[in-house]
């Protein structure tokens, strides 16, 4: 019997209810109530007596050191939640290049240290972990993320957001102490990889060794997660057991000597690498298959994975609401399940003993390749939903790409840690070293961006065709696994295959079929409006402040639509909100003509999108009067600026129109330039306006409303602290006889035209 997994199973069990839904009052009594309960085992025999106390104690447990947790942390927090107060803090982590935020830790009382993010108008320059810093800040509760409830902050142990209002007073240690050196030792890796490696490479090789992502490319980190490879930057299992087979390899058979230089080496990469919830949970569960021989334990892989949930959730409770631990955690759990049995049964037709070198050759690779795919299919069968849940899509190219990359993965993470190491002594040695390691990483940053711009390289996980596509897989997998008797692979991946397509061509059906589909996309606090008619596609505006650039939102769209070039790309003006994505979206799609109000010729973002524009070869137009375009069976009306002065002014508006069905975009234009378009315009009425300026008080007027009468009004907005949507725009809609959609609660918004 698995005493300790139940125990530590039903520890973590109750630690996720107590997170996700159980209110914090009833913590402390449930806890109790559960361990009471777990006493009645008493009353009964054999396995059953034991199994009823390990589980009732370990919920007890779970529910009552959450509670103690919150007490120790949140409620002194909450005391200092909305004061204004001088403090003395330690800076515990470095802070990243160009941005106001530094990680610190301070003591309120006599209680235990509360972490807290500090914002800093000016960064002192050169801070460093260790640093002691004496200020006076502001702080709240970080209990939300852009607005919304979120345990994001405290997922990572920190409780409080600091402003900082006055100058900071800065005093550095005579020695740093002891917790903060693999910090410098990360960041010495890092600097090293930049030194050593070529300009591309090397802030791959950074990411890969130390989990330092900012200094990757944008549009190869989006790759990176459309092709479902986004794991190998963040520092996790993977990495450790490269570390670990390495070091096995380099040791040899002394045991003991692997064991003791193996689990520290893994620790103090861990704590390099941030001890995130993915490395430590790798560390934890590569030092116990060390340890179990040495102390003749067979490795139990559900005792050790519940033991190190327990252990993570110890440290923090609130880690349970990391997505890097979830999916960590369902990565590993989907290996155990489904690895094994996936290699037993295509295996099972291969020779004992293969006769001749043909013969061991090609099982030696038909070995390699089923067990590198049984892998790759059991990590993604359980984080799949996950990243479906999180992250909105899924990736279809991932079991293709892990199998084409891992290997480049594996040689590049050994090769750029070692020449890394090798730099901070021979620095010139490391940089000749480095040129054939970094075949691998130039190897991967052409193979990455050329699978994820393949369409249909991953697909949105909203779609009820893909989530009945994704439920079938899983139907037929668990029957693959569980019925008896010799089966062929043949039958479930051609269904698997069938399936898809039908669900691909079904679900592009919904956006295709009619004679023109209009797609408000959700991009935060912005605007970006995919365009699709006949065939034929356009995108008015392309900018947000959502967690993804709004260039990849629209490019996401379009090739889930199997597209791989929008035929216009129209900008109603020069501000980031509405075009900080083109960069990324000319990176990632092919695009036919791009559109631009013909003011402000010194405005800085304009000349940055038309020198790119000339650099991807994309035609421009720069429109000073109405210009009207067919795109495929609809027909576009592109208004020129109609005012002077601001940007918000001097702004395109678009009208699609499509048979009967017209729809009005109008950028961020005010009141009066409503009025002077209306008055020029000759506006029909309209089936669809998309509100102008989010929702802005000063648009969407009364009298624009009265001219078109449109039937729907959508919203396109995000967390924002201008109060859009304006409560008396939202009076005014409704007063109109409009249906009002907004994207900060529905998401992508599309309308389509029959």
């Amino acid at each position: 019997m698995r005493k300790l997994a139940w125990f530590a199973g039903s520890f973590a069990g109750a630690v996720f209810l107590a997170v996700y839904l159980l209110p914090e009052a009833v913590l402390l009594p449930a806890g109790a109530c559960c361990t009471v309960g777990g006493l009645s085992g008493l009353f009964l025999k054999g396995d059953r007596r034991l199994r009823l106390l390990l589980v009732g104690f370990g919920l007890g447990a779970g529910l009552l050191w959450t509670g103690v947790y919150i007490a120790l942390f949140h409620t002194p927090a909450r005391l200092v939640a909305e004061r204004t107060q001088t403090i003395t803090a330690r800076v515990t982590e470095w802070p990243e290049e160009e941005s106001h935020w530094v990680e610190i830790s301070f003591h309120q009382g006599e209680g235990w240290p509360l972490r807290a993010l500090l914002w800093l108008e000016t960064v002192p320059e050169d801070l460093r972990p260790g640093d002691e810093l004496a200020l006076t800040a502001s702080f709240r509760l970080a209990d939300t993320l852009s607005g919304t409830d979120s345990d994001y902050y405290y997922s990572k142990g920190i409780t409080l957001l600091a402003y900082g209002e006055e100058e900071v007073q800065v005093t550095r240690p005579d020695r740093v102490p002891v917790w903060y050196w693999p910090a410098y030792v990360a960041r010495a890796i890092r600097q090293s990889a930049l030194r050593c490696f070529p300009d591309q490479v090397g802030p791959l090789v950074a990411a890969l060794t130390t989990g330092d992502t900012s200094g990757l490319d944008g549009g190869f980190y989006s790759a990176l997660r459309r092709t479902g490879t986004a794991h190998v930057v963040a520092v996790s299992g993977l990495h450790v057991s490269f570390l670990s087979g390495f070091l096995t390899a380099l040791l040899g058979r002394r045991r003991r000597l692997s064991a003791a230089v193996g689990i520290a080496l893994m620790f103090f990469f861990a704590a390099a690498a941030g001890n995130t919830p993915s490395v430590l949970r790798a560390a934890f569960m590569q030092s116990m298959l060390l340890l179990a021989p040495l102390v003749d334990r067979e490795d139990d892989r559900a005792t050790s994975l519940c033991t190190i949930l327990m252990l993570l959730l110890i440290q923090n409770p609130y880690a349970a609401a990391s997505i890097s631990l979830q999916l960590s955690f369902a990565s590993v759990a989907g290996i155990y399940l489904f690895t094994g049995p996936l290699c037993q049964r295509w295996q099972k037709c291969l020779p004992d003993k293969p006769k001749g070198f043909r013969a061991r050759f090609g099982c030696l690779a038909f070995r390699f390749l089923t067990a590198s795919l049984a892998t790759t299919l059991g990590a993604i069968a359980l984080t799949t939903p996950l990243t479906a849940y999180y992250f909105g899509s899924v990736s279809l190219i991932s079991p293709l790409a892990n199998l084409l990359t891992l290997w480049a993965v594996s040689d590049l993470f050994l090769g750029g840690l070692a020449v890394a190491v090798l730099g901070l002594l021979l620095p010139g040695l490391a940089g000749l070293l480095a040129l054939p390691v970094s075949l691998a990483g130039e190897y991967l940053l052409w193979m990455v961006p050329r699978l994820a711009a393949l369409p249909f390289a991953a697909v949105p996980a909203g779609s009820v065709y893909i989530v009945a596509w994704l439920a079938l897989v899983y139907a037929l997998l668990v029957a693959y696994l569980v019925l008896p008797g010799r089966k062929s692979l043949l039958l479930p991946a051609g269904l698997t295959v069938c399936a898809l397509c039908w669900a691909l061509l079904l679900q592009a059906g919904r956006y295709t079929g009619g004679q023109l589909t209009l797609s408000v996309l959700d991009v935060g606090q912005g605007l970006s409006t995919a365009v699709y008619s006949q065939g034929a596609s356009a995108l008015v505006d392309c900018g947000g402040s959502g967690l993804d650039d709004a260039g990849d939102t629209a490019a996401d769209y379009f090739q889930a639509l199997g597209l791989s070039r929008i035929d216009v790309v129209a900008l109603t003006h020069y501000h980031t909100d509405h075009a900080n994505g083109v960069a990324r979206l000319l990176e990632r799609m092919e695009v036919g003509l791009l559109i631009l109000p013909d003011v402000e010729p010194e405005d800085p973002l304009r000349q940055s999108i038309l020198a790119l524009a000339e650099e991807k070869g994309v035609d421009t137009l720069l429109v000073a009067d109405v210009t009207t375009l067919t795109l495929g069976g609809a027909e576009l009306t592109i208004y020129p600026p109609l005012g002077a002065g601001d940007a918000n002014e001097e702004g395109l508006s678009v009208l699609c129109t499509a048979g009967e069905f017209d729809a009005l975009i109008t950028g961020d234009m005010d009141e009066i330039i409503e009025g002077r378009l209306l008055k020029y315009g000759n506006l029909p009425d309209l089936e669809a306006l998309v509100v102008g300026h989010h929702g802005s008080k000063y648009s969407t007027s009364e009298e624009l409303l009265l001219a078109v009468r449109p039937e729907l009004a959508v919203i396109s907005v995000g967390y924002n602290t201008y109060g859009h949507p304006a409560p008396e725009t939202l009076e005014r809609l409704a007063a109109a006889g409009c249906q009002i959609y907004r994207t900060d609660w529905s998401g992508t918004i599309t309308i389509t035209s029959e």
